[in-house]
């Protein structure tokens, strides 16, 4: 799981293991705001809630399972086995599900899993003999290729700006680009702005192993939208939104995080006189799917 900063996921995995923010906090020598601040981080990161009640008793989400088993499953940094006494549950190894009838894969960026948590919960509560497993790597068309012809996904979403010559896929939706300042921004408060004045503005980034940047980057250079330089470079959002309030430049995303940074107090959606590229989300399917009905089903109830 490339996405998210190594610290903020070394978080998640204590928390998950410790069961309290507490316990996290006493065993990482943090403080208790460190770890509530690492978690949000990785939530708005991810686009969908890891825990209810993070300050509290710490239960993990559906979807915040999910990822922790990915993490587990597949190889990304693995958390410990869940404190019974402190998350009243049983430990995370023991409630994978035995070896089912049928495995589906799926593999799409994190915001895309969001995307479809209730849709997975329902289906695999439908078809009890299912279990479904995430990959979070995926982000790319070449990345979606690959996991498929090896085997390592059954189903892949990913990002593409157009339809790409391989793997064959179909359209899912689009997510608008949007670029971001904080209020007092001169940008932020101008009634149009052009290239003209991206061009003299710095521009905050992810990180470059950051598997959202590529597709933004690529948006950005279609749109002739070109900045100044990268003022910041973080995979920690919470520094990201500190720094745009900050006036230190302006950030481009779409999807979850772009709903969650529009609803943020102190930041403003730039009112861009040329349209941005949108970022279309694409399904591909593996080449063995005809074997597998219950995948090839899951595909077509994710696009119902």
């Amino acid at each position: 799981m490339s996405s998210p900063s190594l610290r903020q996921l070394d978080i998640f995995a204590q928390m998950v293991a410790a069961g309290s923010v507490a316990r996290c906090a006493e065993d990482m020598g943090l403080t208790r705001p460190e770890v509530l601040d690492g978690i949000a981080a990785l939530e708005m990161r991810l686009g969908y809630r890891l825990f209810d009640d993070p300050g509290g008793e710490a239960r993990l989400t559906p979807a915040g399972r999910k990822t922790a088993q990915a993490m587990m499953q597949l190889g990304g940094d693995a958390p410990a086995a869940v404190d019974a006494s402190a998350a009243d549950m049983p430990p995370l190894q023991a409630v994978q599900p035995t070896p089912p009838r049928d495995a589906i894969i799926l593999a799409a960026p994190a915001p895309i899993f969001g995307h479809f948590q209730d849709a997975l919960a329902a289906f695999e509560a439908a078809n009890d003999d299912i279990a479904i497993s995430i990959d979070l790597h995926v982000h790319s068309a070449n990345d979606a290729a690959a996991a498929l012809a090896s085997g390592h996904a059954d189903i892949a979403y990913f990002y593409a700006l157009e339809e790409p010559a391989a793997p064959p896929s179909r359209y899912g939706w689009s997510e608008p680009v949007n670029l971001y300042a904080g209020s007092g921004h001169r940008l932020a408060r101008a009634d149009m702005v052009g290239r003209a004045d991206l061009a003299a503005t710095p521009l905050l980034t992810m990180e470059r192993s950051n598997g959202m940047r590529d597709i933004v980057e690529a948006a950005l250079a279609r749109g002739r939208a070109s900045f100044a330089m990268a003022a910041l470079e973080s995979d920690n959002m919470l520094e990201i939104v500190e720094a745009l309030r900050d006036g230190a430049g302006c950030f481009a995303a779409f999807g979850p995080l772009a709903r969650d940074l529009g609803r943020m107090s102190g930041i403003r959606r730039l009112a861009l006189d040329m349209p941005l590229p949108a970022i279309e989300i694409r399904q591909a399917v593996g080449p063995h799917l005809a074997d597998k009905p219950a995948a090839e089903a899951l595909a077509d109830y994710l696009f119902l």
